[in-house]
Parts: C-alpha cells; structure tokens; sequence
C-alpha cells in the first residue's frame, strides 16, 4: 500500500489587500496596505479612542455566490446579527472550495473541517451588552416602575441569542450547514500559531485515511477598541501602523483582519480528479513552553526543537528549505527569540532566505499562520520572495539572510513558523511537487 500523502488543491483569502489570490498577489508585489484609522465613539460626541489598523473595505457576503437559503437559515438563527468574522470566513471557505474545483455531495461526504479563530464576537458582545446595560439603568432609573429583575431581563433577552453563538462550536456549526460538510471535523485555539495546528489536525485526518479531503479555515476580526487598548496598555502595539519585525526600531503589532482557508486531499485523490495541486505538506513540529502569556522563555530552546522536529517529520534536511516565513510580531524579545533560533537551527547555511508578513496585512492573531501560509504558498507558485518592510535597522543575528528586495528564486521548500502568546509553537513544512 502506498503511504498517503498530504497535497493542498485550493486556497481562498479575503484579507485587507483583496478578495482573490492574484488580486492579493499583484497588491504583495506592488507592497499595497490597506491601513486605515479606526475612531470608537461611544456616542455622537464622545470619542473614547483611535487608531490604525489594516481593515477589509469594500466586502459583501452577497458576491460570493452562497446557497442563499443556508445564508438565510443562519441569519435568521443570529436574529439578524450580522458576524463580520463568520461572514468573512464563509467567503474564504466559499473561494478554497471554487478554487479547488471542488464537487462533492452535501448531504453526504466525510469532508473534514478544523476551524480556529482566537474568540470569535467576544470583544463585540461584550461592548454591546456593557452598553445596552448602561442604557437600560437609565432608563430604569427614569422609570421608578422598572425593578432590577426587569431591567436584567431586558438586558438579557436583548443579548441571549449573541451571548449563545460566542460558543465555538456555533461558528463551526454554520461553516458545515452553509457548505454541507459531514466529516471529522474539530476547533482549536492555539494563540497566534493556531493556523498551524489547524493545518496539522486536517493533514492527519487523511493520513490516517479517515478523510480524502480536509477544509482548514482560519480569521479575525477584532478590530475594536477593546482589543487594541488590551495590546496598548501592554504597550506592544505601534501606534504609526507600521510592524516593523526584525528591526531595532520595533515597537509593537498592528491588528488586521480577514479569514482564510485551505483545501487539503489525499495525493492521489487529488491527482485521480486532476486537480491543480500547489504544493504538499510535510507536516509540521509543534511545542509549549508553559511560561509566560506575552513573553516566550528565552532560557530555553522549545523553538528550535518545533523548528528541528518539523524537519525530521518532514523527512527532508536543512539544506532543502528555502525560504523561511516566520512569525515576526514587532516585539523585539520576541523577534530576537526567533531569530536567534532561526540562526542557531541554519547555523551552517548561507543560501535560505528569511521574509516577515505582518506588515502587508497585519496581525490577523489567531489566523495569522494560516494566511501568511498561503501567502508562502504563493511564493512558492511565483518563484519570488517578497522583501519585509519597514525594518531600515535589522537585528544583527537574521540581517543576513532577512530579504530586503524581491528576490527571483525557484522555491521547492519553504517553511512557516509560529511563536504565539502562551508559548504555543509551532513549524511548518511545504513542498512544490
């Protein structure tokens, strides 16, 4: 019997540079941002902050040529509460899925979906619960009738349905129902290096033969006041908009929204139906470091043994990989912790390059790893490796091989790798066929 392998046949973006991956890629190569400022009012004269950030314009869940009665089922659950993050990840799972040239039978296929998003609509609910609290005291207060219990139950029955779907499980549910799938399906939280353990989840899910195809999804879209003033406070977040990863002059993330999506098949499933394939996945490393949230623990080398083991399960060497995308946050402990490993893993090589994504769509959080992976996967399809910007000053131990320029080159391995909040770690492998 043939050792199953893992291919991926079909990718879908919506992210601030565009809604389509040569759309996304022309913007890459022309170092297009979609940065735009985010003003929170609280009312029509009270501005509580503001800020920049990278933001999808222009999106309308109607152009993506859904089933409309699945989309008006799901409407008409949420009460006509419209999830900017569910409306952006069914887009992407709606274009991996054409992209593929994908069909299959809704009511019946053992098509896997693993879904991450760090907390969907949490920061939402929250403001709109706080505030319709607020609005409803008043008005109680104006009122001597209304008792506390009164009061409450508004409150609650104006948010139970919302406060419902903040259940994980929901977001997964709606993916499903919209787009028929029946498979092993799973969601995860992994801070900023979720993507990757999605990815990890779906290729073992057809390894073990339980499914030919797999669907990994992945977004966010916190862009609100709350999320920002967490990193603000904490004062990780560069109030000029521009990540600057790898750079002495690094001062922080910038939040950027969007979702994205992959397709992944069994080798010669793929191949039997001629799908276009984009690459292969090796598999991946992963570690924990159960230390701090925001710092990773730089005494010790969980990064580079999640680098090294995603090597050794990729059953490739050092010297094949040739571009490395790693997390490159704009924090300085956290660059230099990666690029020390980085450095220290390739000691012995001149020849990789190494390129940051952030600052072209921003920090999508907990589906970060997963389109910065597509735009690696694009790389790979075009042969060129994008410069990283905004880093005039590099950090001495990447500057070597941290590209600056465009760079021409035939790409037949890269790697992604992540190191998110909580020290979850994870690596990468994927293979043009």
């Amino acid at each position: 019997m043939k050792k199953r392998r893992v291919v991926i046949t079909g990718i879908g973006l919506v992210s601030p540079l565009g809604f389509n991956k040569d759309e996304v890629w022309n913007s890459l190569v022309g170092r297009k941002i979609s940065l735009k400022k985010e003003q929170y009012f609280v009312n029509e004269n009270e501005k509580w902050g503001e800020f920049l950030a990278h933001k999808i314009c222009g999106f309308d869940i109607n152009k993506f040529n859904m089933d409309k009665d699945e989309l008006r089922y799901v409407n008409d659950w949420k009460k006509g509460y419209d999830s900017k993050i569910l409306n952006y990840l069914l887009a992407a799972v709606k274009l991996s899925i054409d992209d593929s040239s994908l069909v299959y039978s809704k009511d019946d296929n053992d098509i896997g979906c693993f879904l991450t998003i760090e907390h969907p609509d949490f920061e939402n609910f929250c403001e709109g619960l706080i505030l319709d609290s607020i609005k409803e005291s008043i008005q109680a207060q104006e009122n001597k009738k209304s008792s506390l219990v009164e009061t409450l139950e508004k409150v609650y029955k104006n948010n139970e349905s919302k406060g419902y779907d903040l259940h994980s499980f929901m977001y997964l549910y709606f993916i499903a129902k919209v787009f028929g799938l029946h498979g092993y399906s799973l969601f995860t939280n992994n801070a900023c290096a979720s993507g990757l353990y999605t990815l990890e989840l779906a290729a073992q899910q057809i390894l073990l033969g339980n499914s030919s195809i797999a669907l990994a999804a992945a977004g966010e879209a916190g862009i609100n006041i709350y999320k920002y003033r967490w990193f603000k406070d904490r004062e990780i977040y560069a109030d000029d908009g521009h990540i600057k990863p790898f750079s002495n002059q690094a001062d922080g993330l910038v939040l950027g929204e969007g979702a994205s999506a992959l397709i992944l098949e069994e080798y010669e499933h793929a191949k039997n139906r001629g799908a276009n394939i984009y690459c292969e996945y090796l598999g991946g490393g992963f570690s924990l470091e159960s230390w701090k949230v925001i710092y990773p623990d730089v005494s010790k080398k969980h990064y580079n043994k999640c680098i090294l083991d995603a090597i050794e399960r990729s059953a490739i060497s050092k010297d094949d990989i040739d571009v490395i995308n790693p997390h490159g946050v704009g924090m300085k402990i956290t660059d230099l912790y990666e690029a020390r490993a980085i450095s220290d893993v390739f000691s012995k090589r001149k020849d990789y390059s190494v390129t940051a994504l952030k600052p072209y769509v921003g920090h999508n959080l907990g589906g970060s790893a997963l389109i910065e992976s597509i735009i690696l996967i694009l790389m790979m399809q075009n042969n060129k490796i994008l410069p990283t910007l905004n880093c005039e000053m590099p950090i001495t131990e990447i500057e070597r091989n941290l590209s600056k320029e465009l760079i021409e080159k035939e790409i037949k391995v890269a790697m992604k790798t992540s190191c998110g909040f909580a020290g979850y770690n994870g690596a990468t492998v994927f293979r043009k066929l």
